[in-house]
């Protein structure tokens, strides 16, 4: 038993004896992957080698020649947010409540703004597939409703899009010029929409609060999206959003490549 126990203490130094497995994960590491990302990941491509993600979190804590990657370890802090007065808030004409919304299906949508610092110009429009939690985002120059559904329309053309939910901020308010269906979470709900928000602090890793997206290039934003897409996820048992869109019909091989 104390053998059994002793070997369970040191599991991380079997990273250091299995240089493949070992590079498995700093290369995860380096894609923005979290250790429990990592080992589902490795687990459902069946690599004949596994590790748990608490193996890694203790190798990277543990071992002095791991301590470089610590820095691609990432933890999430949001300040709870302060209730705004409504101002335009509720005044949104023609919503429709998510209360009416049916069971989410494949080719349902949600949005968002991710915006710039207070000084910065520009914002990025947000979409994400619910199902399989596919992301796509636009730069816009400006917060306004007409910015936002010029992104929402691009997004229809490219994309099968049945319903689309959104928040209460007055960029949404020209959401009737959707052909989709449009809902709208309650006010300080945006719990309502979970897959979206996740999307946007997983855009927070590499474009913090205070980013002015108008000094940004298009490329790395796309490269950005691109790499989350193809980050796996525990919801979808490991697998990446590409690969499920792509089993879904969401996209083509043809939209992956471009």
């Amino acid at each position: 038993m104390r053998i059994s126990l002793k070997n369970r203490r040191f599991q991380w130094r079997k990273l250091n004896q299995y240089t493949k497995l070992q590079e498995y994960v700093v290369q995860g590491l380096k894609s923005g992957w979290n250790p429990h990302e990592i080992a589902g990941r490795l687990k459902y491509e069946e690599k004949g080698r596994s590790v748990s993600s608490v193996t890694i979190y203790k190798w990277i804590c543990t071992d002095v020649r791991a301590e470089r990657y610590k820095r691609y370890l990432y933890m999430f802090r949001f300040k709870r947010k302060r209730h705004k007065k409504l101002g335009l808030h509720g005044r949104i004409q023609h919503m429709t409540s998510i209360h009416d919304r049916k069971k989410v299906g494949v080719d349902t949508w949600e949005t968002d703004l991710v915006v710039s610092n207070r000084g910065g110009n520009g914002a990025l429009s947000t979409s994400n597939e619910r199902i399989s939690r596919y992301l796509v985002a636009d730069y816009v120059p400006d917060q306004t409703a007409l910015s936002k559904q010029k992104t929402l329309h691009r997004l229809g053309k490219e994309f099968l899009v049945k319903s689309i939910t959104f928040d209460r901020g007055h960029e949404n308010s020209r959401h009737y010029e959707c052909i989709s269906k449009t809902y709208f979470c309650d006010a300080y709900s945006s719990w309502q929409r979970g897959a979206n928000e996740n999307q946007n602090k997983s855009l927070r890793r590499y474009f913090p609060k205070g980013t002015d997206f108008s000094r940004v290039s298009p490329v790395r934003i796309q490269a950005m999206v691109k790499r989350i897409n193809e980050k796996p996820r525990k919801v979808l048992g490991f697998r990446t959003a590409t690969e499920v869109a792509r089993e879904l019909g969401i996209i083509n091989s043809v939209l992956i490549e471009g």
